[in-house]
């Protein structure tokens, strides 16, 4: 919206120049730095640590510097950085110099975005660990969206859209979700696979005992579907990837 009604967003109501995607791993953070890259129409830079360190020193600094500047240059822009806390945790008095200047190279570029006027460098970071990010860098990051685990609503969704072809006409997904508290939308997919795996499981075994003689090409059309007793088994095998919920708010 900033870059569609620039006349409408100055002063107070400039856009965010940083925002961070925080939340338990498998919510879809990734994905929706994906979005953004094909939404708003802007050049977009992925970044990761082997992007930004460098084993020569005082090349980590440069290639921050250059990644700002080529940013600018291509302005409107996105800097994407996935697991910006392998590169921006908190600075401690032990740490070695090269990952601190690189560290403060990073805080420098982010706040002179804020210092430019007319600024249309975003930056958009992911971690699934904001209580490890020095504050400074929270400090630019401004807006800070949690991306939680999905609710009920969404978990039926997920499960129907990966089974709805492959289960029983009669198949109640509803009964399940109960049984996904805590489960994350990977954790989802991984359980939709392991109850799709079921009928191909019981059919490899009924071709390897040999009672099978048909062409391999016409076995898909001999899949069973999936029943309710394939998600349960599914569900048993397959747990949450984590206590990550429970530890975010305790902290």
């Amino acid at each position: 919206m900033p870059l569609k009604y620039p006349q409408l967003f100055t002063g107070l109501l400039s856009g965010w120049n940083g925002v961070l995607l925080y939340g338990p791993p498998g919510t879809g953070k990734t994905m929706l730095a994906k979005a953004v890259a094909t939404q708003c129409k802007t050049t977009f830079f992925n970044i990761s640590a082997s992007s930004m360190v460098s084993k020569w020193r005082g090349e980590s600094e440069k290639l921050v510097r250059v990644l700002f500047d080529l940013a600018e240059y291509h302005a409107p822009s996105t800097i994407f950085i996935d697991e910006i806390d392998s590169i921006m945790s908190q600075r401690e008095s032990g740490e070695h110099e090269a990952s601190r200047r690189m560290k403060t190279e990073l805080l420098i570029q982010m706040d002179g975005l804020a210092k430019r006027k007319n600024s249309q460098v975003f930056v958009l970071a992911a971690s699934n660990l904001p209580w490890e990010l020095d504050l400074a860098m929270l400090r630019r990051l401004d807006k800070r969206i949690l991306v939680p685990l999905p609710p009920p609503a969404a978990r039926l969704v997920i499960m129907e859209s990966h089974l709805r072809d492959r289960a029983t006409v009669d198949l109640d997904f509803g009964a399940f979700v109960e049984q996904t508290e805590g489960y994350s939308g990977s954790d989802l997919v991984l359980v939709c696979k392991e109850a799709a795996m079921r009928p191909l499981r019981r059919l490899m075994d009924t071709l390897e005992s040999g009672d099978e003689t048909e062409d391999a090409s016409k076995v898909i059309l001999r899949l069973q579907p999936v029943c309710e007793n394939d998600i349960s088994c599914a569900l048993e095998r397959t747990k949450p990837s984590g206590a990550w919920s429970t530890s975010f708010s305790a902290r």
